[in-house]
C-alpha cells in the first residue's frame, strides 16, 4: 500500500505511538485523520500537521463516533486506505490485594477500551475500505493493530491488560485470512517498553530497572521505531496476519 496520497485513521493519534505514526504517515505524503478523546492535544497535532491531517474526538467504544471518524476521512481526503489503532488505557490492579479481589468493573473496563475498542474500530473501517476500487495489486486496505508484549509475559497485576492484549494478538489471524479476500491486511504490532507519556511517569528507578531487562539496544523504544515499523508494514504488501514484537528481546519477569 502506498502512503503518499492515502488516508489513514490513526486512533490514539493525539500523544505517543499513536502521534509518532501520525507524523511519519504524513511526512511521508499520506493523510491522516487524528482520533482521540483528548481535544486539546488532538487538535494541536493536526494543526501542526496542516493540511493533510484532521482532528476528529473519538470513543473508540462508541459505534457512532468510530463512524463518523471514518466519514470525516471520506469527506477531506475521498476515502480510507489504512487504519493504525493505538488507543487504549493503562491498569496494574492484583486479582486479590490489600483492599480485596480485582475490581470487576475495571478489568470490564480495561477489555472493553482495549480489545472490544480495536474490534469496533477495526470492523467499521474494514466495512469502509471494502467499499473501495482495489489497487492494482487487488489490495483494498490495511489494519495495524497494537497490543503489547504483556500479552505474552504479563506481569503481577497485569490480568486485565494482558487479557486484552492477547484477545488482539488471537484475532489477528482469522480476521487477516477473512479479509484477505476483499483485499485488507491486518497486522499488530506487540511492542515493549517504549518511552511514551505514561512511561515518563515512572520514577527514574524503575526506569532503570525496566531498561536494564532489554539485551539490546538496552532503554526505551522510541516511538518513532514504532512509527517506522507501522509504516513498513503498511508499505510491505507481503506482511500479513502476523503478531511482530517490538521489543528489543526483552522477555519481562513476573514483576519489576
Amino acid at each position: 500500500m502506498k502512503i503518499a496520497g492515502n488516508t489513514f485513521l490513526v486512533t490514539g493519534g493525539s500523544s505517543g505511538l499513536g502521534e509518532a505514526t501520525a507524523r511519519a504517515l504524513v511526512d511521508a505524503g499520506g493523510n491522516v485523520v487524528v482520533a482521540d478523546i483528548d481535544a486539546e492535544k488532538g487538535e494541536a497535532v493536526a494543526k501542526e500537521l496542516g493540511a493533510a491531517a484532521r482532528y476528529v474526538c473519538c470513543n473508540v467504544t462508541d459505534e457512532s463516533a468510530v463512524q463518523a471518524a471514518i466519514a470525516l476521512a471520506v469527506e477531506c481526503f475521498g476515502g480510507l486506505q489504512g487504519l493504525v489503532g493505538c488507543a487504549g488505557v493503562p491498569l496494574v490492579q492484583r486479582v486479590v490485594g490489600r483492599r480485596g479481589p480485582h475490581s470487576l468493573a475495571d478489568f470490564a473496563m480495561v477489555i472493553q477500551v482495549n480489545l472490544i475498542g480495536t474490534f469496533n474500530v477495526l470492523r467499521l473501517a474494514a466495512a469502509a475500505m471494502s467499499r473501495q476500487e482495489p489497487t492494482e495489486t487487488g489490495e483494498r486496505g490495511v489494519i495495524v493493530n497494537t497490543s503489547s508484549t504483556g500479552a505474552f509475559e504479563g506481569q503481577i497485576g497485569q490480568a486485565a491488560d494482558a487479557a486484552a492484549k492477547g484477545g488482539i494478538n488471537s484475532m489477528t489471524l482469522p480476521i487477516a485470512r477473512e479479509l484477505g479476500s476483499l483485499g485488507i491486511r491486518v497486522v499488530t504490532i506487540a511492542p515493549g517498553m517504549f518511552d511514551t507519556p505514561m512511561m515518563s511517569l515512572l520514577p527514574p528507578e524503575f526506569r532503570g530497572i525496566l531498561t536494564a531487562q532489554v539485551p539490546f539496544p538496552s532503554r526505551f523504544g522510541a516511538p518513532s521505531e514504532f512509527a517506522a515499523l507501522a509504516r513498513h508494514i503498511i508499505e510491505n504488501e507481503m506482511i500479513n496476519g502476523e503478531v511482530i514484537r517490538l521489543d528489543g528481546a526483552q522477555r519481562m519477569g513476573p514483576k519489576i
